[in-house]
């Protein structure tokens, strides 16, 4: 008689944190959800490293998934957000933090900061040009479709008669959240929301 016959469940396989099928890879339930201890997202880690910081007790669970991670001794509630114990003095200089195309896309909420429209051909572009003294900087640097880039050249903003919408500047820290995955899950919009 097998176990199915009896009317008994197999006991659960015991795994690791995300050795599971459903959560390998870079989705959304591969990923948790970092709050410093001041309740401010800082941070998207994976489900591994967020387990190893509960049982190291340097985080607590605020929100967790229907599954459960099992090892051979211990059975854990599977992390969504975290956060930790201790409050973690995170530099407030956004210039440091690498600056990436998606980064600005991102802060410019995936719009041409010169003609306003949505368009699949995005770039970047300085507005003041590198080759009349422009930096690589947030404050310097805006989403651009491709027909404006063009059209704007490598002209200042008043010779080109083209100037940004909203002024380019360093985005808030929870952009990185953003920026690190491809769909926020909705547990996590609460949090965000409180920080933005």
């Amino acid at each position: 008689m097998t176990l199915e016959e009896a009317g008994e469940q197999p006991g659960p396989v015991a795994t690791l944190p995300g050795s599971r099928p459903e959560q390998r890879g870079v989705g959304t339930m591969s990923r948790v959800l970092v709050l410093n201890a001041s309740y401010e997202p800082i941070n998207v880690c994976t489900v591994r490293r967020a387990a190893v910081l509960v049982l190291k007790q340097r985080a607590e669970i605020l929100e967790h998934s229907q599954w459960a991670l099992h090892a051979e001794s211990i059975t854990m509630p599977r992390p969504v957000v975290i956060r930790l114990i201790t409050y973690v003095r995170i530099p407030r200089d956004a210039h440091s933090r690498k600056i990436t195309r998606r980064a600005i896309f991102a802060r410019d909420q995936w719009t041409c900061q010169y003609c306003g429209n949505e368009r699949g051909t995005l770039t970047i572009d300085h507005v003041i040009p590198r080759s009349k003294g422009g930096t690589s900087a947030w404050d310097n640097i805006v989403t651009c479709c491709a027909p404006c880039n063009r059209r704007k050249g490598d002209r200042l903003p008043n010779q080109a008669g083209m100037h940004p919408r909203h002024a380019p500047k360093a985005p808030s820290p929870t952009l990185f959240v953003h920026v690190a995955m491809t769909r926020i899950p909705d547990v996590w919009q609460p949090y965000l929301a409180h920080a933005a």
